[in-house]
Order: C-alpha cells, then structure tokens, then sequence
C-alpha cells in the first residue's frame, strides 16, 4: 500500500493531499483544530517574540477594506448619490435605524452609532473572509478576536452603568436589585450578578466564535470529502458533497450577516441596560 500523504505534523496538513482518494493514496485528511493552526508569515510563534499569521493579515486587510470602502462612498458624498455611496447609505442606515434608533432610540442611540456600525461591518468582513478565494479563513473563529470587541462591548456597559447611576444604581442594576422578591432575593441578586459580570461577556463572544468555527469546520469538511470521493465508483458520492459545498457556502453567507447583527444587537441592548432608570 501507499504510505500516507499527510504530514507528521497537523499543522502543516492542507486543505486537502492531492493523493488523497478513497480508493487510492492515503487516508481521509479530517479536518480539526489543526485546520484552524497557521505558521507565522512573519516572526515565530514559540512565545519568544512577536509573530505575525494568516488570521492577523486577513484582520488587518479587512480593515482596510472597510475603510477604503466608506472612504471611497462618502470622501466627496453627492446630493444624488452615486452607486457607491447609495450602497453605502444603505447599510450605514440599516445599522442606524434598524438596530441602534430601535433600541436605544434616536436621542440616546446617536452617539453610539459610529461605533456599532463599526463593529458592524468589521464582524461581517471577518466573516467574509471564509468564503472568499485564497483567504478561506473566517478571522471570527479565531477566540481571540471575538473576545476582544466582547471586551470592549463589556468595559462600555461597566462604565455607562456607573456613570449614569453611581455604584449603587451600577449594584443595582447588575444584581436586578428588587426587594418585591422577598426571601429569594439574596438568591436572585447572586444569580444576576454572575450572570451580568460574567456569564454575559463570555456567551457574547463564544456565540460569534462558535458559529463560525462551526461553519468553516462544516465547510472544510463537505470540501475535503468532494475531492476524497473523486475516485472509482466514489465519483458518484463526491458530486453529492460538492453540492452540499454549495449550499452551506450560501448557508455560511447568510449565518456571517446573521452573526454580525446579533453582536450588535446585544451590544445595544447591553447599552440600553446601562442606560435604563432602575426600578
């Protein structure tokens, strides 16, 4: 028998070894944490200095996408807008008035819309990327980046709460302090209170990271298997996988917008909390 194709070290395994089919070359190359494992492009990644991998160059040139993008629609805006700019308009409004006036309303929300179309568009982008050529990555499954915006969605809810009620109304409002509650209230407040200050940040960025490390995982999977199958009688099996490749690409298109708005959605909701008069 042929010996395996696949690396001694996960890391270095690709998408998929070209000698990898069912009936010849090596064994099934599954996709895992591996998959989600990149050398440095730059520096070295033992803990000894600074690196620099594929995830950090797909973040930095999304931002420069969205950047570029919003520079080019609203550089020199039009009275009667052009393509660009109108497309621009048009999501820039959606996140405005859909999610922040919605939830925050137009007089308390406004401040905080450059902020959350922000986060908006540079989620959405990350997530993008899982689907576009060449980058194939989504930036999102990768813990580290959707728990840095959750951490920045937290330290704006902490100091919103005690700027507009001071530390008892900050006590208050993250126990859900209601004195109605009689005997099972000390129980309650302990409950609220682990899961306002911990339990909330954790889910907001696990919810985001979860979901697309789940896609790409699906996705790498239904990818892997079309070009294992495409051997023998297994040809047959391999086109029902590439066109499960399909649908969860356009699945995978519909969960990164999904994803995006959700973030954003509780981010408003967490600030409108912040925000609320305690009663």
């Amino acid at each position: 028998m042929k010996e395996p194709a696949v690396s001694a070290d996960p890391t270095q395994v690709l998408a998929f070894e070209t000698d990898c089919h069912i009936f010849d070359g090596c064994g099934f190359p599954a996709p895992g944490l591996h998959s989600f494992l990149f050398e440095p492009l730059w520096g070295n990644a033992d803990g000894n200095g600074l690196y620099f991998n594929k995830p950090m160059l797909l973040a930095l040139l999304g931002s420069i996408v969205i950047v570029g993008f919003f520079w080019a629609a609203f550089g020199k805006p039009k009275v009667v807008p052009g393509k660009l700019q109108m497309v621009a308009e048009a999501g820039y409004d959606f996140i405005r008035r859909g999610v922040v006036y919605e939830t925050l309303g137009k007089k308390e929300g406004e401040k905080y819309v450059p902020l959350i179309v922000t986060l908006f568009f540079f989620i959405w982008m990350m997530n993008l990327w899982s689907i576009i050529p060449v980058a194939q990555f989504p930036v999102t499954s990768i813990i580290a980046y959707p728990a840095a915006m959750a951490a920045i969605v937290y330290v704006l809810w902490v100091s919103l709460t005690f700027k507009r009620h001071g530390f008892v109304g900050f006590f208050k409002n993250v126990t859900g302090y209601d004195k109605s509650l009689g005997a099972v209230l000390p129980l309650a407040m302990t409950i609220e209170f682990f899961s306002n200050l911990i339990v909330r940040p954790f889910t907001h960025a696990v919810r985001l990271f979860a979901n697309m490390f789940a896609g790409h995982t699906l996705l790498l999977l239904f990818t892997i298997a079309s070009w294992y199958l495409l051997n023998g009688i297994g040809i047959a099996y391999a086109g029902v996988s590439f066109v499960m490749t399909i649908v969860m690409t356009a699945f995978e298109l519909f969960i990164q917008a999904v994803q995006a708005y959700v973030f954003v959605l509780l981010t408003c909701t967490y600030i409108q909390g912040a925000l609320a008069e305690h009663h």
